[in-house]
């Protein structure tokens, strides 16, 4: 093996599916979790990455690589986890300091305050998780039935058994009094730490892209109400060209310009689209693995999404469908008007090719008439010469100068005759010699 070159990405290929690995946990951690969109350009995460060695300065944390798209290291006492994502990025802080009172104000005091006011972006979610330990299924109905009706609004409160039955989940997805996303996790005293951090890891997951996911919603909106008045317009135009009411190239060029726009239209909101497609998969998919079972008829966090959530997604999709296909319908349109037109410029130029083929038979007719005359103007000037030059030969030959200009006006007409015709087959490309 070592004589074989190895694939020079071979190794960073191979990390990267140990690069994210879940935290270890604690039943008496909490973690706190915040995303911040990014408003440049979402490739340029130079921002990001200062904001990130400015935390990390501050506790005297050593710094990731200058590229990494992850890290995870200590902050003082607490654990934090960073990841840059395409158009946002993720800061989680797991925590072991205990609290008086779960959700309260100051939990999130683990982000330095003058560190947040600096911050790059705009808050898509911070979200605390509240981690509990209860000994049996009696202490985690009272603590579904008497604590979280004051953590929760009972009307969202989504509730289930995860992974085996080895945790409970329970969340609203409201936004509380000081601004924060509040989830619980209440967990069996065997459970592993790092189950409880995948538990933890996944239940963020689905709160962070959910939030993403819904900043195509207002695009999507947009994008309806704008594919109703080009849709209105479109069909006004193809009823016009069903009943070939006015001029088809003004038409065309009608057609051509909304085509245009629905095209700028596409190309412009292509990412949101393709975006809310990839969030919406992982926040399905979270839900998934967590494996789910119901506590006496509570609502699961999927049932929750399905009719909180789906609908907005179906929203989303509905309106790049339309779309597209209003895209599409635009486009045969203008395929078919474009034909129409072809046809009718060709019947044009047809016509056009008949009126000149006219046109040169009466030239060449014309021509020939001209040429006719020609050659008697050429002969009548010509046997007035030959006439002149035969005036010497008049008293010798014996015959009057009017007999002799008869006898050579046949020749000098013949002459004169296969001359313009040798002229005129040289211009013409037929060269008789």
């Amino acid at each position: 093996m070592q004589k074989i070159d190895a694939l020079p990405e071979r190794y960073a290929l191979n990390n990267e599916l140990h690069a994210r690995p879940f935290p270890r946990l604690k039943t008496s951690s909490h973690a706190f979790h915040l995303a911040l969109k990014k408003t440049g350009d979402f490739t340029d995460s130079t921002a990001e990455r200062k904001h990130l060695r400015a935390i990390l300065d501050r506790f005297g944390t050593a710094h990731p690589a200058p590229d990494a798209a992850h890290f995870s290291g200590q902050i003082g006492r607490n654990t934090l986890k960073w990841e840059m994502h395409s158009e946002f990025v993720t800061y989680t802080i797991f925590s072991e300091e205990t609290a008086e009172k779960p959700f309260q104000r100051d939990l999130f005091d683990a982000f330095p305050a003058d560190w947040l006011a600096e911050a790059p972006g705009e808050v898509l979610i911070s979200a605390i998780v509240w981690i509990e330990s209860v000994k049996n299924e009696k202490a985690r109905d009272e603590a579904i039935n008497i604590q979280m009706p004051d953590w929760f609004v009972a009307e969202s409160l989504a509730v289930s058994d995860v992974v085996d039955g080895e945790a409970t989940i329970a969340g609203d997805f409201r936004i509380d009094e000081n601004g924060h996303t509040r989830f619980a996790v209440l967990t069996r005293p065997e459970i592993g730490q790092q189950r409880l951090g995948r538990i933890v890891q996944r239940v963020l997951e689905i709160a962070t892209y959910q939030a993403a996911s819904m900043l195509t919603l207002p695009v999507a909106r947009d994008v309806a109400a704008r594919v109703l008045t080009l849709d209105a317009q479109h069909n006004a135009l193809v009823q016009d060209m069903a009943a070939q009411v006015g001029n088809d190239g003004e038409t065309l060029d009608r057609l051509l310009n909304m085509s245009a726009e629905i095209e700028l239209l596409s190309s412009s909101t292509s990412y949101r689209f393709s975006a809310v497609g990839a969030y919406e998969a992982i926040v399905n998919h979270r839900i998934q693995v967590l494996r789910e079972t119901r506590i006496r008829g509570r609502q699961l966090f999927g049932e929750f999404m399905m009719r909180r959530y789906d609908p907005a997604m179906r929203t989303c999709r509905s309106a790049e469908e339309r779309l597209a296909n209003l895209s599409a319908r635009a486009q045969r349109a203008a395929d078919l008007l474009r034909t129409r037109v072809d046809v009718e410029i060709g019947m044009q130029n047809s016509k056009l090719l008949r009126q000149m083929d006219k046109r040169a038979a009466l030239q060449l007719r014309l021509q020939k008439t001209v040429e006719g005359l020609s050659v008697v103007a050429i002969s009548y000037y010509a046997v007035s010469l030959v006439g002149y030059l035969l005036g010497p030969v008049e008293k010798l030959s014996g015959y009057s100068k009017s007999t002799l200009s008869a006898i050579v006006t046949i020749p000098v007409l013949l002459l004169v005759y296969l001359s313009i015709r040798r002229i005129h087959n040289k211009v013409g490309g037929h060269d008789e010699t």
